[in-house]
């Protein structure tokens, strides 16, 4: 939920608010890209969307503005039959720096309370498509809140994560001491918390927040290179890994064991289920019929 900039850098570490000024100012410009407010969104080769945060002058600061075209984006993308992955991603600079402290710095709680305060950025968690995060530079606070919701991360080299709240007096809002402590563990998770320390990219890898650590300039076309992949598949076998996946965070072992196997056996209905296995017997590529 941090942001750096503002009447709220006075508040923050000077490692962090040196930052402050370097503003990053590169445009992105391509004929197949369409502007929804602060975001960009293409649809690209192989059935897979793109989506990229653009507020560069406030280093893609979370407002709700930007909840509300990410949001349309990621839900037109979600709904379009011919897109089967959707990738995330910020600038080299700065996946998201965290939330709009000038929009939320007035606020009481009576009305945090009455208006469930962030809870809408939960409707990013309900996709059906997997979503993969591609994150260069920060991701500090609502950014790496955001970076946790996505299915898959992928990280830059300079990608750093961090929950620096308390520097500002309060907590993580958007998850994060709810997914960054199931990603990392208790200990580190409390000790990132605490302190507002930052997390760099390997050792977010090593610690299993990332699946691995790309170069910079090109991680954006490695993430979508595992949205191709992903496109390749069944996507009702897809859509139901995903979920079961993502139940195993929320249940105990139990429950979610039984989930697993119903959804497996759900999958028995399915077109696709015949075709793969009998594809298989017969030792040819399967042709899918995504039903």
């Amino acid at each position: 939920m941090l942001s750096r900039f503002g009447r709220a850098t006075a508040r923050l570490p000077t490692h962090f608010r040196m930052f402050a000024t370097q503003v990053p100012t590169e445009a992105v410009a391509d004929s197949t890209i369409y502007g929804k407010g602060n975001v960009l969104m293409e649809r690209r080769d192989g059935g897979v969307g793109l989506v990229t945060l653009n507020r560069p002058k406030q280093l893609n600061a979370l407002c709700y503005d930007l909840f509300e075209d990410l949001h349309s984006a990621l839900s037109e993308l979600d709904q379009d039959p011919s897109i089967s992955a959707i990738v995330l991603t910020g600038s080299e600079k700065a996946f998201a720096a965290g939330a709009d402290i000038k929009e939320m710095k007035d606020r009481e709680f009576p009305d945090t309370y009455m208006r469930d305060m962030l809870t809408w950025w939960d409707q990013l968690t309900t996709l059906k498509t997997p979503l993969i995060g591609a994150v260069n530079g920060f991701a500090l606070g609502g950014g790496s809140e955001l970076a946790m919701m996505c299915d898959i991360l992928l990280a830059g080299e300079r990608a750093k994560f961090g929950q620096p709240e308390v520097n500002l007096g309060t907590i993580p809002g958007m998850g994060g001491t709810q997914r960054l402590t199931r990603a990392i563990g208790k200990s580190r998770a409390m000790e990132m918390i605490l302190t507002g320390d930052f997390m760099d990219a390997h050792e977010a890898a090593q610690r299993g927040l990332v699946s691995r650590v790309v170069a910079p300039d090109l991680l954006v076309e490695e993430a979508l290179k595992v949205g191709r992949k992903i496109a390749q598949k069944s996507q009702p076998s897809i859509s139901m890994a995903k979920e079961c996946v993502n139940f195993s965070m929320e249940g105990s072992l139990a429950n979610g064991l039984l989930f697993e196997r119903r959804v497996f056996q759900a999958t028995f209905g399915t077109k696709d289920q015949t075709e793969g296995m009998t594809a298989f017997a017969e030792k040819r590529k399967p042709t899918w019929t995504q039903n």
